[in-house]
């Protein structure tokens, strides 16, 4: 007997008029529609999609939509289709089409969609602001806000929290404050949404002591808000005063999330709290019922790595029950660098190369390491993969906040419109470095070229850049802040903490992992 076949497209089609009749009624379907027609078939997604719409249930073609951008299928094809069929005008489309391209990462497709929409509400306005302000984008995000009051859209908590979020990421301290007073005007001090971005924004711009004080005057906080402030304490460097906010919030009888367990380990790692972080993440378990994930281990294995014990670290890692990621692997790495294991940090590397062969700066800092010994073969060996793979290591830069306005500097910047006086300034700067004893730490410079060469690099580094102009542009006494996209190097640690004591100012550096406080030639809390 021949067994006939159906086709899936038939299938599809079949399934598409079922589902579009019943959908509202019977929920189950979804599931069946999962089980029996090809999920990675994008003519069934479309037929589902398009059956919805032409029966008026935008709502519903919206979930289908969803559900097809979790599968990582081209959402530009259903655009094109909800364009067709005029969808494109509702404002509830427009507001759902920017947060699924900017979930799919197309920001830009995003703002496309905003731009092309005739009618937009506060919706779409917050939609677009906070989409900017979670991809980093901070300029563009202040900038439509700015662009938001001059059109006199009414905005509110939602809003104003993603502004925040804006002005933590580009340390726009002065823009943050001035958005803390319109937020006691309008009232809002007392959202718990609107406080915890308050204390989030203070802490993230170095000015932990001002998020202490919103966090008190806050008469409702969630786990958020304490998760926030500790995370603060403990990126300052502030372990105990960290520690201490989380036995506060136990007493208060708010209980932790995955994201507090994971500020209080990140506390002891940046402080070397080696006893009180191995007891927290053994107990996290039976204590507050939370498995330990891949963010807790990265926590446990950089604790391990600074405190010396990489085989301890890189057993840890080896007995995980979640598969180790970027971080944990680029924690191991970051610490071999620090005590020299070559060995342990190929391993680190080429787990690195495997989950992220685009990402330059791993292969940077292994060719770093091979410099640090003196193998200049294998330096060569990774600029030549470097060069054949395509590679470009993204480019380091430094703000500085002044008067409102944000400077910018890269290493050997001479676009900006004082960068005579700052070179001239660092250069009066060397002499008294010498005399405080400053040696150039020439390791800091990847390549085998000669050493005045390297000492020339390390001059001009964008945080010495950065750390010049804000001295050089504030009255004596002020306190300078800086924030680096990526680590410090240790010779501009190094330099930083002699002249705090050099120009008697302290300073403050915020890089990728955490804040460095410099005061009277010392690094440490001030």
């Amino acid at each position: 007997m021949k067994v006939s076949t159906v086709s899936p497209t038939l299938i599809s089609v079949l399934w598409t008029k079922l589902f579009s009749r019943h959908c509202s009624t019977n929920p189950n379907l979804t599931s069946l529609f999962n089980k029996y027609v090809d999920r990675t078939d994008v003519f069934s997604w479309n037929s589902i999609i398009a059956e919805l719409a032409r029966s008026g249930d935008s709502a519903e073609a919206l979930r289908a939509f969803f559900s097809m951008r979790k599968l990582s299928l081209d959402p530009n094809r259903v655009h094109g289709f909800l364009i067709k069929r005029g969808f494109e005008d509702d404002v509830g489309v427009g507001n759902t089409l920017i947060d699924v391209y900017a979930k799919c990462g197309y920001v830009f497709l995003s703002r496309k969609v905003f731009d092309r929409m005739t009618e937009r509400d506060m919706i779409s306005w917050n939609s677009m602001i906070a989409v900017y302000a979670q991809n980093g984008l901070s300029t563009e995000a202040l900038d439509l806000f700015s662009e938001m009051l001059d059109r006199d859209v009414n905005y509110g908590a939602v809003t104003i929290s993603a502004v925040l979020l804006a002005c933590a990421h580009a340390g726009a301290l002065r823009v943050g404050k001035c958005i803390h007073v319109q937020v006691i005007k309008m009232g809002l001090e007392e959202d718990v949404f609107v406080g915890t971005s308050i204390v989030d924004m203070y802490c993230k711009s170095g000015r932990v002591l001002m998020a202490r004080n919103a966090f008190h005057r806050m008469k409702e906080k969630n786990v958020k808000t304490w998760s926030a402030l500790i995370a603060g304490y403990g990126m300052h460097g502030y372990a105990k005063e960290a520690l201490g906010i989380f036995y506060e919030m136990n007493n208060a009888g708010v209980k932790p999330n995955y994201i507090t367990l994971v500020s209080v380990l990140a506390a002891c790692s940046h402080a070397g709290l080696l006893e009180e972080g191995w007891h927290w993440f053994k107990t996290m378990k039976n204590e507050f019922d939370i498995e330990p994930g891949v963010e807790h281990y990265g926590c446990m294995v950089d604790l391990l790595g600074r405190a010396g014990l990489l085989k301890e670290a890189y057993n840890l890692i080896k007995e995980m029950k979640v598969k180790p990621d970027i971080v944990v692997w680029g924690s191991l790495l970051g610490a071999c660098r620090i005590h020299k294991n070559v060995e342990l940090a190929e391993i680190s590397a080429h787990k690195l190369f495997e989950l992220d062969p685009n990402n330059c700066g791993f292969h940077v800092l292994l060719s770093n390491m091979y410099a640090d010994a003196g193998r200049w073969k294998d330096v060569e060996r990774m600029r030549v993969l470097i060069k054949n793979h395509g590679l470009a290591k993204p480019p380091g830069f430094s703000l500085v906040e002044l008067k409102g306005g944000v400077h910018s500097f890269l290493i050997g910047d001479r676009e900006h419109p004082q960068h005579e006086k700052i070179y001239e300034y660092l250069e009066k700067l060397s002499v008294k470095l010498q005399e405080a004893g400053y040696t150039p730490n020439l390791t800091s410079v990847l390549y085998d070229v000669d050493e005045e060469e390297k000492e020339m690099t390390l001059k001009v580094h964008s945080e010495k850049l950065a750390v010049a102009f804000g001295i050089m542009n504030t009255v004596p006494g002020t306190t300078i802040h800086v924030i680096k996209n990526l680590r410090v190097c240790t010779d501009c640690h190094t330099a930083i903490k002699l002249i705090s004591m050099i120009v008697n100012r302290d300073i403050v550096v915020r890089d990728a992992k955490r804040f460095h406080h410099f005061k009277d030639g010392h690094s440490g809390l001030v």
